[in-house]
């Protein structure tokens, strides 16, 4: 990572208080991946598919996006064990490894904005090329933390057996319901997006410093569209804080960001 960074206060000048959720926010974001997913089988078995789409969409985000990233980081207070028994069981919901996301997600905090992060691989591309990006990354990722992540490559390897088990279910159940079937396709489709938004709108591997090298976003429109998980800089200067205190971290960060002259960027207001 790039030494040269402008002054930005330490967390213990921000508030350690940044650091803690309440039990109540944190059963909140254990529970919303599970429920998501329990929303898609009765809306789909009820026939109620616009609903049970919805709720795979909901399902994604809250997976990837905010409790698998929160479990990733160890940001909620847990075990180990219990900490990853719930990365695997959260990401295999969305057809995925958690321990690879885990371990592909450190290693860019470690390394970015160098040419070995792979998760950074779209940042360095072009739109269209972050697009395709998005067909082969859950694969190129579990492949790489598959060599590379040592101590957790017996979860990387269960994990992958899992998703493979799935997806041979969903094929063998289709001649009773196409539920499973619908629920693992739109899993897998919906992926795709997951390298455009996290890698290459919010990062810019050209900038010469830690906070020119990763977008701030401010505003209405952005806040609303991200649902209140725009704050991507503020993430990579305090990957400790847990998602849920990510508007607050921002509020407090605004005036040193202002001052280090950063531009948020914002869509029309």
């Amino acid at each position: 990572m790039n030494d040269k960074r402008s002054p930005i206060p330490k967390l213990r000048e921000l508030g350690t208080d940044l650091l803690v959720i309440s039990s109540w926010q944190k059963l909140l974001t254990i529970a919303y991946p599970f429920f998501w997913c329990g929303a898609y089988f009765v809306f789909a078995v009820l026939g109620y598919w616009p609903l049970a789409v919805g709720s795979l969409i909901c399902l994604s985000f809250v997976t990837y996006g905010s409790t698998s990233h929160d479990l990733v980081h160890r940001n909620l207070g847990l075990s180990r064990k219990a900490n990853d028994l719930l990365l695997f069981l959260i990401e295999v919901l969305a057809i995925r490894s958690g321990h690879a996301y885990q371990a592909t997600h450190l290693h860019h905090h470690a390394r970015y904005p160098e040419t070995d992060d792979i998760e950074a691989t779209a940042a360095r591309k072009s739109f269209i090329g972050a697009i395709a990006e998005g067909f082969i990354f859950n694969t190129r990722i579990w492949l790489w933390a598959l060599r590379n992540a040592g101590p957790s490559r017996g979860w990387i390897i269960g994990e992958g057996i899992a998703c493979v088990a799935a997806m041979c279910l969903a094929v063998i159940t289709l001649p009773f319901s196409p539920v499973l079937l619908v629920y693992v396709a739109l899993m897998k489709m919906g992926s795709w997006i997951i390298p455009l938004v996290t890698s290459y709108l919010p990062h810019d591997p050209s900038g010469v410093n830690e906070i020119s090298q990763t977008r701030a976003f401010r505003g209405i429109v952005a806040s609303i569209v991200a649902v209140q998980h725009l704050y991507h800089l503020e993430h990579h200067l305090f990957p400790s804080v847990p998602h849920t205190n990510w508007p607050l971290l921002a509020k407090r960060l605004d005036p040193h960001l202002a001052r280090a002259g950063v531009k948020p960027v914002i869509f029309w207001f």
